[in-house]
């Protein structure tokens, strides 16, 4: 067993998800936490990526379906709708988020993109990975964003 330090942050959904800052004078420089701790045996889910896109679209695509705003925002906020209906459908909140990856093609949208982040997680603030990649699913998509969160033990 290992000996923990007491958690910077506990989530205020799920005792089990706490938040690790090795240097707490300097959280407020960062958007997200250096680490999450997830304790007990409790079972995690795995939030496939989403895009502006619907949530739901036909494969093969149908182009019809993705049409997107070219604001990042706009696209970030599309993104975190479709990630917000699988935590809803699972009972879940942000605060139960305890990992995000983002994919931009375009690492200049990335403040934007982080502000709506900071708009939607509040104080909370995941693990975080920031990717640049050259293009994602769909024409047009320039911002995709995966996510891990934490069921409470019951």
């Amino acid at each position: 067993m290992h000996a923990h330090t007491k958690p910077f942050q506990v989530s205020p959904t799920n005792p089990d998800v706490q938040e690790i800052q090795t240097r707490p004078e300097r959280r407020s420089d960062m958007p997200y936490a250096p680490a999450m701790r997830v304790t007990g045996v409790g079972e995690l889910l795995f939030i496939s990526g989403a895009t502006p896109s619907p949530l739901y679209h036909r494969h093969p695509h149908d182009w019809s379906e993705h049409d997107h705003p070219v604001d990042i925002r706009e696209q970030t906020r599309r993104a975190l709708a479709a990630i917000k209906e699988i935590l809803d459908h699972e009972g879940l909140a942000w605060t139960d988020v305890v990992k995000v990856t983002k994919y931009l093609t375009d690492m200049r949208d990335q403040e934007r993109m982080s502000a709506v982040l900071r708009e939607t997680f509040g104080d909370w603030t995941p693990a975080s990975t920031t990717v640049c990649v050259n293009q994602l699913s769909t024409p047009g998509a320039r911002v995709e964003i995966e996510a891990i969160a934490a069921y409470r033990r019951r």
